[in-house]
């Protein structure tokens, strides 16, 4: 049952829209951070197993994690001050630049915060002020970071992808979405249908068509909404992909390979907002 927002009251909605942005701004840490982190990660992995020296880090030096160092300009290095990191209305006051160097500010940074905020709205109208609505502002926010992690390294981390899984299976226990057999035949489903998919074009062509992490976001949605609403959601998000993707290639005339992750986490997401009705079995 959908639930208007401003019912509970304008303090209500004002605390949701400054806790969806202040959210909004940690995606943007966790978006930068995590892909290091996990590089990091990987390489002392990598020297432990071949005894040998961890490869220097040219870029950063001491400890890196979600939370240190604090967050810096890229060009002088001058520590972010608190008042210039308020979400959007820090980047618009400062005109897209460094307080300090005047070098520019992405407008990703602002762009994550209000895709953020509007999604995180959306959901609220929804679902209302309920536990479900808690579980889908999660599948929200990982769905956002997962789009522009990928965007940025072709990487769908194990640790979103497979934590959207876990929580896809323990909110049909109760079946929210769909009943807990559904959502775990559409796991195993969605992660073999892709795989399949994979190594049938890599035989044909001998070319990777897409990475693994695909595999898991699928499996994860499948998870969510049952194993009947992963035709609906691999037919959305390949027009999705269509016709974002193609359209992208037409205007900047690029051969670059175009990452399935982001469609995929939007079929998911229309299907959250719309309660799992769009991808359901004709």
């Amino acid at each position: 049952m959908q639930t208007e927002l401003l019912s509970h009251g304008w303090l209500i909605a004002f605390l949701a829209l400054w806790i969806a942005l202040a959210v909004g701004s940690f995606l943007n840490v966790l978006i930068y951070r995590l892909p290091v982190m996990l590089d990091r990660q990987w390489r002392a992995q990598s020297a432990e197993l071949s005894q040998t020296p961890t490869p220097a880090q040219p870029v950063h030096d001491g400890p890196f994690n979600l939370f240190v160092p604090r967050s810096r300009c890229f060009r002088c290095g001058a520590q972010i001050r608190a008042i210039h990191n308020v979400p959007i209305l820090s980047w618009l006051l400062l005109r897209g630049r460094c307080a300090d160097c005047g070098a520019a500010i992405s407008a990703r940074y602002p762009l994550v915060e209000a895709l953020t905020a509007i999604c995180s709205l959306a959901i609220v109208h929804v679902y209302g002020i309920a536990p479900l609505c808690l579980a889908a502002l999660a599948f929200t926010w990982i769905a956002i970071a997962l789009s522009f992690i990928d965007l940025d390294t072709r990487l769908l981390p194990d640790v979103l992808t497979f934590s959207l899984l876990w929580l896809g299976l323990a909110i049909n226990i109760d079946g929210a979405f769909t009943d807990l057999a559904s959502a775990v035949i559409g796991a195993m489903a969605g992660y073999l249908f892709l795989w399949c998919v994979y190594w049938t074009f890599k035989l044909l062509t001998g070319k990777e068509g897409m990475g693994y992490g695909d595999f898991k976001l699928l499996a994860a949605l499948g998870a969510w909404f049952g194993w009947k609403a992963l035709p609906m959601l691999v037919l959305l998000s390949s027009v999705v992909g269509v016709f974002v993707g193609g359209g992208y290639l037409l205007v900047r005339r690029s051969r670059e390979p175009i990452p399935f992750g982001p469609y995929l986490a939007i079929a998911g997401w229309v299907a959250l907002i719309t309660h799992g009705r769009v991808v359901a079995p004709f």
